[in-house]
């Protein structure tokens, strides 16, 4: 992040400072309420030191072949989890999807259960992901397609999907989808979190996506969940976006792949809102985003870490963002990931520390 971007920052957490003081008009409307700081410091008090990884199985390439009844696969997700468990991980962060769910609501429902018994078997608590701007325009219901040889993410899908993201005639269908799945989980104490949108405004979208961002917030709060919601920033100088997530979270979540200096200056200008920070992405190896620098630092700053990738499989997220290998070569670096298909550690010293890091107190709790 350049001077800019931490002049950005800095301003809007100014400003959604101000405003929060205020009369809070972008919540009036909201039949629930935002929970007040000292709701959510509690909240965050009752749980040990936060820390995981966003995770799909490994014979998954997208939410949808996670998902769908043909190919979900609960072996996989409990012999995995339990590597999870074994590091000392004790949250998940789990993408949903609106395709899967509209197939067989009840089904889905169903395998959201099971993975959460199986999540809940190893100790782990889940952050489930309802929307995501990034990757795919549109998924499909049915088979999936098979990775692109050395390609990130290549099958990863968006929901709604583009341009369904902005035809507010699909909104009813998609206000169905959450208030359902939420409602239907509302009191599971085994979900640490609801994360309504991953990313808003990626992919080129901007700010076309604050119509539907707006409104899974007030569909959220109809339902009330008993866990606390909340859409992470990750674009600082998306202004009119980060001033309505911040403001309409519970808790704040952010993103930060950067260097730890500016990590710390994220956390630094974050810290103003008095809330609870969970970084739920971060540690891309060759951006110098590591568990080696930046795992300790949230440790320290007792904000919840979630790093992106767990097992190395069909989404390809040992390779970069924007570096293809075209042969299908193991990158001379992995990008994200911590596990091999065997559950071996791509390096037995950043599992090392991982461990070292769940065993330890945190110092200012």
């Amino acid at each position: 992040m350049n001077k800019r971007l931490y002049v950005i920052l800095f301003l809007l957490v100014s400003a959604t400072s101000i405003q929060a003081q205020k009369a809070k008009k972008s919540t009036a409307d909201l039949p629930g309420k935002v929970w007040s700081i000292e709701k959510a410091n509690a909240w965050y008090e009752q749980y040990k030191w936060i820390n995981g990884a966003d995770f799909i199985p490994s014979t998954a390439i997208n939410q949808l072949e996670m998902w769908q009844a043909e190919t979900f696969d609960p072996q996989t997700i409990d012999k995995e989890l339990g590597w999870a468990e074994g590091i000392g991980f004790n949250t998940m962060r789990v993408y949903l999807h609106s395709i899967a769910w509209k197939q067989d609501p009840k089904g889905f429902k169903d395998r959201v259960g099971e993975y959460l018994n199986i999540a809940d078997k190893h100790k782990i608590k889940t952050i489930f992901v309802f929307f995501d701007d990034c990757w795919n325009k549109e998924g499909k219901a049915g088979k999936q397609p098979e990775p692109k040889t050395g390609i990130h993410n290549s099958g990863w899908v968006q929901d709604p999907g583009d341009p369904y993201y902005k035809d507010p005639s699909t909104f009813p269908a998609l206000e169905k989808y959450v208030k359902d799945v939420m409602g239907s989980f509302a009191h599971d104490k085994r979900i640490l979190l609801w994360d309504l949108y991953n990313e808003p405004g990626n992919s080129g979208k901007l700010e076309t996506t604050l119509p539907l961002l707006t409104q899974v917030f007030s569909w959220a709060r109809t339902v009330n969940p008993d866990q606390p919601i909340s859409a992470g920033i990750w674009a600082w100088d998306y202004e009119k976006l980060n001033a309505f997530q911040a403001l309409n979270s519970d808790v704040i979540t952010y993103h930060d792949y950067e260097e730890p200096q500016w990590h710390q200056r994220v956390i630094d200008m974050l810290k103003a809102f008095g809330r609870p920070l969970i970084c739920t992405e971060y540690m891309a190896r060759s951006r110098n985003s590591r568990f080696s620098n930046v795992l300790p630092l949230l440790k320290k700053e007792n904000v919840g870490a979630i790093n992106w990738g767990f097992v190395a499989g069909k989404t390809n997220t040992i390779y970069a963002w924007d570096t293809p290998l075209a042969d299908g070569s193991q990158p001379i670096e992995w990008f994200h990931d911590i596990f091999k298909k065997d559950g071996t550690p791509y390096r037995q010293d950043e599992v090392d520390l991982i461990k070292k890091l769940n065993a330890e107190p945190v110092a200012n709790k």
